[in-house]
């Protein structure tokens, strides 16, 4: 399977990681876990994300049509809002890590899934979809 290929199979899954987080905890009765998301870190989340795949998406299909610094500029703005999105995903799953001490809350299910599963594996795997995002690009395979 090319790079490309596996470039552009990650983008839809990150499109996906995007609207599920949305999805998930965009409502008040959608937050699982020990802690409470703030809406400005899921804003940041979904927002950037948003500008981030689109900008990436016109990288990837009309990158050609631009001149070579246009997409180059347009490539690397839209991986550095990938890696914004990365660290507010990874900042959501904050949310799983234990609490102590007598106030602590216990970790609340949802339904979803049975604890942090899913989040971790749309999370780490967003983190490691941008990480080939990045290098393909750096070795120009996009």
């Amino acid at each position: 399977m090319s790079t490309e290929v596996i470039v552009y199979v990650l983008t839809a899954l990150a499109a996906l990681v995007l609207v599920l987080t949305r999805l998930r905890l965009g409502r008040d009765e959608g937050h699982a876990g020990r802690l409470h998301i703030p809406s400005g870190l899921l804003n940041v989340h979904t927002g950037v994300g948003a500008v981030a795949l689109v900008l990436w998406l016109l990288f990837l299909v009309a990158g050609d049509s631009f001149s070579d610094n246009t997409a180059g500029i347009l490539g690397v703005v839209a991986l550095a809002l990938w890696w914004v999105v990365v660290v507010a995903g990874l900042l959501i799953l904050v949310r799983w890590l234990p609490t102590r001490g007598r106030h602590a809350a216990e970790g609340r299910e949802d339904s979803w899934s049975d604890g942090p599963g899913l989040s971790i594996l749309a999370h780490v795997g967003m983190f490691v979809g941008v990480a080939v995002f990045t290098w393909a690009y750096l070795i120009n395979a996009v």
